[in-house]
């Protein structure tokens, strides 16, 4: 079976923030499946609910599996259950104030700003659903991650596709980490350098309103990201905000008002505002890195050239050679007190180096090592002796 080929995300020029977001009472003020399809197919909405936890506690089901599966039980005899009806569902469904402009108008701001601002989705609902919303359909989402269904030749749901709780939510944090979106692509688990993830963790924002989300906000908040607890504006209940702080959850809490100047919008620009001046630090934290990196490769090889021309004078065996050699030591500006001992013992114990001892270029090298050593002595001493010898001739 053939390796699959995915459309990965690489690492962009300027600094991306991943706003995530979960959907139902985050971005809209109730359930999604209760804004039209539980009425549709004759229940009350506590009704369906109610039977639906039921169907996965007595049958050690996943809560989503299970209303995924009453959905698709509750639809036979009342409607055609297939992508379009989801959608159109969705497109009914209700957004909490100031959600319809928030998209756009926050990745300009972010473009201002010198930031990529990219939006997400990772919901328990329902991706057809999703996709039908207003603001789904005008392209806010770089990648909805959402429960989905399996569509039979004639169209109609019969199976999960995809189901997201709220432990697997974190999968697709790592995800966008990495660029690395389909959510069959398993280079989810390659290595990736510090310097070439593209969404690191500081640079994600999870927003959402219940312990569902905590999981990824626990995460994000690990690793240096923006976490932020959303609450009703309508009904004021900051109960669940109050606890996700409390249990450190949350970095910040804010009303779920995405009008521009209220206290949402202000955070969210605020994190923005920080990414920047942060990335700014950190580019040239990887510069500096990067150039440091360089260097050592460099001297890397002098140190082993140094090495290489050593052992050559050490074993030289023609006059040629040697000028040849101590041409190119003579570039050299620095030597170890160990590495001088040994070209000083070259010239003691070579017969051939030491028999043109008195050539220029061979004399200026040596006492240029000379000049610079604090004590002589050993075949230092013997070289600079005989060096002086010669001087006085």
């Amino acid at each position: 079976m053939g390796k699959m080929k995915f459309e990965r995300k690489t690492k962009e020029e300027k600094p991306v923030l991943a706003i995530c977001y979960d959907f139902d009472k985050t971005l809209s003020p109730d359930d999604m499946q209760a804004q039209g399809y539980i009425q549709s197919v004759g229940y009350d909405i506590p009704d369906f609910w109610k039977e639906s936890n039921e169907l996965a506690e007595d049958n050690d089901m996943d809560q989503n599996l299970a209303y995924m599966y009453k959905m698709v039980e509750e639809a036979e005899g009342n409607l055609v259950f297939n992508k379009k009806a989801l959608n159109d569902y969705g497109s009914k469904v209700a957004l909490f104030p100031g959600v319809e402009e928030w998209f756009e108008r926050i990745r300009e701001y972010g473009k201002s700003k010198g930031v990529i601002v990219e939006h997400y989705i990772i919901s328990s609902g329902l991706k057809e659903m999703i996709e039908g919303t207003s603001v789904a359909k005008a392209g806010a989402f770089e990648k909805i991650y959402a429960s989905s269904f399996y569509y039979n030749s004639k169209g109609v749901a019969k199976w999960p596709a995809q189901v997201v709780n709220y432990t697997n939510k974190t999968q697709f944090l790592f995800r966008i980490e990495k660029g690395v979106l389909d959510v069959n692509d398993q280079g989810i688990n390659d290595y990736f350098p510090p310097e070439d993830i593209r969404v690191p963790f500081r640079n994600i924002v999870y927003i959402g309103d219940s312990d569902t989300d905590i999981p990824c906000m626990k995460l994000v908040n690990t690793y240096g990201g923006h976490s932020i607890g959303v609450y009703n504006a309508e009904t004021q209940d900051k109960t669940k905000v109050y606890k996700m702080m409390r249990d450190n959850r949350v970095k910040y809490y804010a009303a779920a008002d995405y009008s521009e100047g209220k206290e949402l919008d202000l955070l969210v620009k605020s994190i923005i505002d920080r990414t920047a001046a942060n990335e700014a630090l950190e580019t040239l934290h990887y510069e500096n890195k990067k150039e440091c990196v360089e260097a050592d490769k460099q001297n890397s090889e002098k140190e082993k050239r140094k090495t290489d021309l050593i052992i050559s004078l050490e074993n030289s065996k023609s006059f040629a050679n040697t000028h040849a050699v101590i041409q190119e030591l003579s570039q050299i500006p620095k030597w170890t007190s160990n590495e001088i001992e040994d070209l000083m013992d070259a010239a003691v114990y070579n017969s051939q180096v030491r028999s043109i001892l008195h050539d220029t270029d061979v004399k200026a090298f040596y006492q240029t090592l000379l000049s610079g050593m604090r004590r002589i002595k050993g075949n230092a001493k013997r070289v600079r002796d005989e060096l002086e010898g010669q001087d006085s001739e």
